[in-house]
């Protein structure tokens, strides 16, 4: 008996070499053109085209047009969460690329996964936020305590409005280099975005790589060990504003 949705086409599209290049290339949140897409995949512009076509028309992408150019992005977090999951699988069955690029180390350590923090950095955030109790697993998932609320609205981050948004409010991701969950949803992306306006955090250029600050490291740490609604003074300057990175 054939049960449920037919997964065939979507995991043809995927599975093409080009087509995989660039919806990896996507996973860094920001919206690239054909060139970029094709200059990633290692084919032409026109070939790549092609691609971005079927891709838009089964519903894995999305464009927007500026003028004269068109980008393209990961149509939503449901894309990125699977692509991510199936990095993870990869890496378990040892679908490992020949060459490793020089920046794998920093990947595993901290990089963009769409629009959240992954890599070591990004689990640890995520484990050390459920020993603190600042999130919990509950009978619907993963969800905020009243603790938590407190703990982000201490560094400019409205929980509660964010949970009446239309995306998935709290969820985890399995991370592919970790093969732990770390924080997505709309509160991952608040806090990630968070870090880089506070200035604790770098993404790299070209790259999905993030690197953190001395600075940006400090106040990391004091924000994870904060207890009983405290965030020490070495995180949080007079009238809630965060000290500076380096």
């Amino acid at each position: 008996m054939k049960d449920g949705p037919n997964i065939v086409g979507i995991a043809a599209l995927i599975g093409d070499h080009a087509r995989a290049e660039a919806l990896t290339a996507l996973m860094s949140g920001r919206a690239l053109t054909a060139t970029e897409l094709a200059d990633a995949a290692g084919v032409t512009k026109q070939t790549m085209s092609a691609h971005l076509a079927k891709m838009l028309d089964a519903g894995l992408i999305a464009v927007e047009s500026q003028g004269r150019h068109r980008y393209f992005r990961l149509a939503d977090e449901e894309i990125a969460h699977l692509l991510e999951s199936l990095m993870g699988v990869a890496y378990m069955t040892g679908a490992v690329r020949l060459r490793s690029s020089p920046r794998e180390p920093a990947l595993r350590k901290a990089r963009v996964c769409y629009d959240h923090l992954a890599g070591e950095t990004g689990v640890r955030i995520y484990a050390s936020l459920l020993k603190n109790k600042a999130l919990m697993l509950g009978d619907v998932g993963l969800e905020v305590t009243a603790f938590g609320e407190r703990l982000f609205a201490q560094i400019g981050i409205d929980a509660s409005q964010l949970s009446r948004q239309r995306r998935f409010f709290c969820r985890s991701c399995l991370d592919w280099s970790e093969r732990r969950h770390h924080l997505a949803g709309s509160l991952g992306a608040a806090l990630f975005a968070r870090m880089i306006e506070l200035g604790w955090a770098r993404r790299a250029k070209d790259s999905r790589v993030v690197t953190f600050t001395t600075t940006g490291e400090r106040a990391l740490q004091a924000f994870l060990s904060a207890k009983d609604e405290i965030i020490p003074r070495s995180l949080v300057a007079g009238g809630g504003t965060l000290l500076p990175a380096d």
